[in-house]
Order: structure tokens, then sequence, then C-alpha cells
């Protein structure tokens, strides 16, 4: 220390702000899609220079995948939780699930097209979109018939597209019928 300089300023310890970053990314990209998506935005969202982004991250790429990420972990502890419910029949379970993400809030929901769309259309994002269908497989294998699984899986996931983007109202009961004649009990 000099009589010129001062004493030196305290570095700033931040050791949430990988993680602040992250789920900046998350908001920005619920709120403008991926293509609305730029580094700035994410800085501004997360409260931080876009020099701490790029210290943490090598650039989007890394921060989508990340992102994207956290949100397939987040989903799948929400399945999870809904399926291992004390005493609820596992059809009620998955109509839950598909209830879950397309009544209210479908910030879930748009996350969840936004990665599928990434996913189609760069290849290296699917491993995160193959991942979510192997856990929430997993999930579903404890709950229902290892051959129904997979047609169990991909009527939930279309099953919430197909409610998400009608312009009727949703219609449980029907809903819950055609999720009774793919799971006899």
């Amino acid at each position: 220390m000099t009589q010129e300089t001062g004493p030196r300023r305290p570095r700033r310890t931040d050791p949430q702000r990988r993680d602040r970053i992250i789920d900046a990314t998350i908001d920005v990209v619920a709120d403008r899609g991926v293509a609305g998506t730029t580094v700035r935005r994410i800085a501004a969202a997360a409260d931080v220079s876009l020099g701490s982004l790029t210290y943490h991250f090598d650039g989007l790429d890394e921060l989508f995948f990340l992102a994207f990420e956290r949100v397939s972990q987040q989903g799948h502890t929400v399945f999870e939780a809904v399926l291992a419910q004390p005493g609820l029949d596992p059809r009620e379970g998955v109509a839950r699930i598909i209830e879950g993400l397309v009544s209210g809030d479908t910030r879930d929901l748009v996350l969840m097209v936004e990665l599928y769309s990434l996913a189609l259309r760069r290849p290296e994002y699917r491993v995160l979109t193959q991942g979510w269908m192997e856990a929430s497989r997993t999930t579903l294998a404890r709950y229902f018939d290892a051959a129904q699984v997979p047609f169990i899986d991909a009527f939930i996931e279309g099953a919430t597209l197909h409610a998400a983007l009608s312009t009727r109202p949703y219609d449980a009961v029907g809903m819950r019928a055609a999720i009774a004649q793919l799971t006899p009990a």
C-alpha cells in the first residue's frame, strides 16, 4: 500500500454469481425465447457485468446448455414428486403432470418447447432431451408396466402440447379417459 493509491478495496465475493447467471438465463429464455436471448439481456437480468459472463462461461451455448440442464432436472423433480404422492393412483398422477404444465403459468411448458426446438435444430442439445426421456421413463417404470412406459411418456408430451396449443378448453374428463385406455389397471 502506497500513499498514492490508498488502501485496496476488498474484492467482492459472490459465490452464487454463477448460479444466478444460469437462473437469469432461464428467466430470459422463458420471457424472450432462445432467439431473443442475448448475453446483454442475461447480464442485466442477473445484475452482473458482461465481464462476469465471459469469466464464468464460454458464451451463449454453454449458458443455454446449463440452463436447460437445470430446467430438465427441476422438471423431473416435479414429475417424480407428483407420481410419488402417497395413495395417488399413478394414472391420476399422469393427469396431474399434464394439467400442471398446461394450467395457469405455462412458463415450464414454454421452456420445455424452447429446449425441444433447440434440440431439433442443434443435435448437441439432444443429450438433454434424451436424458429427460430416460429419467421420466425410469420414474414411470416404477408405476406402470415396462412395455407401456414409452407410450405413456409420449402421451404426456403430446397431450401436454395439444392441450396447451388448443383454442378449446382443456378436457380433464377426456384426458383421464384417454389415460385409462392407455394404462389398463
